[in-house]
């Protein structure tokens, strides 16, 4: 089993989100295999709290947007670790700590990398 269309698409869609607000270190993960409930895991670095919320919370903006509703979030007070659930992606915010203490990649190493297109970024002028 390989990530649906659908899941394909949200990924774009966020993966694009997290990186217009400097979001590190894109990673996605398809879990569809061992994972019934989703697809996709996101995994994204933010250099700071603030950073981290506000990658998160332009992701939902940008979802929204697009017609996909965040179905659960959590860990936004926090700004460390911030996970927002869209159904067939699960996007994981992390402050760079938290993303090598809890090393997501490892645990789900088995489960195969989708590639991630994001935009180019125009040069500063």
């Amino acid at each position: 089993m390989t990530a649906s269309a659908h899941a394909l698409e949200l990924l774009q869609v966020a993966a694009a989100a997290a990186d217009s607000k400097a979001g590190e270190d894109l990673v996605a993960i398809d879990v569809s295999n061992p994972l019934p409930l989703t697809d996709i895991f996101l995994i994204v670095t933010g250099r700071s709290e603030r950073n981290v919320v506000a990658i998160a919370g332009e992701i939902e903006d940008k979802m929204t947007e697009a017609g996909h509703k965040s179905l659960r979030r959590e860990g936004r007070a926090e700004g460390r670790w911030v996970l927002v659930d869209f159904g067939d992606l699960v996007v994981h915010i992390f402050h760079e700590e938290e993303r090598v203490y809890y090393s997501l990649e490892r645990l789900w190493k088995d489960c195969p990398v989708i590639p991630i297109a994001l935009p180019a970024h125009k040069a500063a002028e």
